[in-house]
């Protein structure tokens, strides 16, 4: 009788497991393997380590660039936004410029694109008026996001600056309950309690540290619902630019741009940057134009890494990103942190990386259960037809 039993992916493990017990401490090739079959095996051991290592390489390469990124940008952003000697306060202005720039980028890259299609793969550069209008209500978010986040960073630390934002998954929760009507575990709100918890304990504590910034929190607190809510409105944006980031990012960036000229006459920044004293040092302009590029790039380095690992993996890489971004400001600005200052910090980092654990496995055990009802469908589809029975078409509308 002829074992018709199809060879699986373990099968052939095994197989080539047992061939390599035949050969195991003999120099010369079994008499049961042909030289040749071991060549072509030696080979493409060769090229799957080869190919594990390119794979490693660009994993580290990905989070190495998120990382350098990330925490560079918010090293700048904070010199821009807060410096006692460069002592610049228009917020808005600096979060404007930031936005020119990756218009610019994208017109720059869209025009490399074109001229070398080879070299990288980049939408054209087009306003769509029709377009603008359609995403328009998610710029407005995008304005606020991003004008908190500086607003934020500008009266707080950079040690301080993580937990002050961490909101945003607690936020997130809410919303997705309260306007997509999605439920949420109870496991998922255990997390977010321990998230809040570790925010309050992280207040508390710079308050006893003589460093807190009510009006830092409240900003921090205002940033996180509109990160939250970004995070909504983009599922709704997406099609309006063929679901393509980068058009988006440019769409998001030009509305921007736009909508800050009133709210900069409305604050004074504009008065604030004309009354500058050095408007006209090339070192201010080199650290706008820098920090201009690190914003538009770290959308990219974000992508990267999500592409080359996993969403899980992304969201662990910025937990970690951010424990180590905070170690960094207290040796840089030579803080000095009590114990439990710490510990908010660990709390805030330890909820985060639960709730991703959670909606991981959350999300894997529906994948299953949807893949086993396709499963038992069709078996019982198949079933019908080997009884000479015709299925019952199910049609929706």
């Amino acid at each position: 009788m002829i074992d018709r039993m199809p060879r699986t992916r373990e099968h052939v493990q095994l197989t080539i497991l047992s061939d390599e017990k035949l050969t195991a401490g003999n120099n010369r090739a079994s008499p049961y393997i042909p030289k040749r079959k071991l060549k072509s095996r030696s080979k493409s051991n060769l090229y799957s380590m080869e190919s594990l290592l390119t794979k490693s390489l660009k994993i580290a390469g990905a989070v190495a660039a998120y990382w350098t990124v990330s925490i560079f940008l918010v090293f700048i952003n904070k010199y821009l936004l807060s410096d006692k000697d460069l002592k610049l306060d228009a917020v808005l202005f600096v979060t404007w410029f930031q936005c020119v720039v990756s218009v610019l980028l994208c017109g720059i890259l869209a025009t490399v694109a074109k001229l070398a299609p080879n070299l990288i793969s980049f939408p054209e550069f087009k306003i769509n008026l029709h377009t603008a209008r359609e995403v328009l209500p998610l710029s407005i978010v995008f304005v606020s996001m991003i004008s908190f986040n500086n607003l934020c960073l500008k009266f707080v630390g950079v040690a301080f600056y993580y937990v002050g934002r961490s909101l945003t998954t607690v936020f997130n929760v809410m919303l997705t309950r309260a306007i997509l009507k999605q439920s949420t575990s109870w496991s998922a709100i255990g997390c977010c309690a321990v998230i809040v918890f570790g925010f309050m304990l992280g207040v508390d504590q710079e308050g006893a540290a003589g460093s807190l910034s009510i009006r830092g929190v409240l900003f921090g607190v205002c940033a996180s619902l509109s990160v939250a809510l970004y995070s909504i409105f983009i599922k709704k944006a997406l099609p309006a630019v063929d679901d393509n980031i980068w058009r988006l990012t440019l769409y998001n960036n030009f509305n921007a741009v736009i909508l800050f000229l009133p709210l900069m006459v409305v604050t004074g920044d504009i008065s604030a940057v004309i009354a500058f004293p050095k408007i006209d040092s090339l070192s201010f302009w080199f650290y706008m134009v820098i920090g201009g590029t690190l914003g538009f790039a770290i959308g990219y380095v974000t992508g990267l890494q999500i592409q080359v690992t996993s969403p899980l993996t992304h969201n662990i890489s910025g937990t970690a990103k951010a424990c180590a971004q905070t170690v960094i400001a207290t040796s840089y600005y030579h803080d000095v942190k009590p114990m439990l200052w710490w510990t908010s910090n660990f709390v805030v980092l330890f909820g985060s990386a639960a709730y991703a654990q959670v909606r991981r496995s959350e999300m894997k055990q529906k994948h299953d259960s949807d893949m086993k009802s396709l499963e038992n469908a069709t078996e019982a589809r198949e079933q019908l037809l080997k009884n000479g029975s015709t299925p019952p078409l199910k049609i929706t509308s």
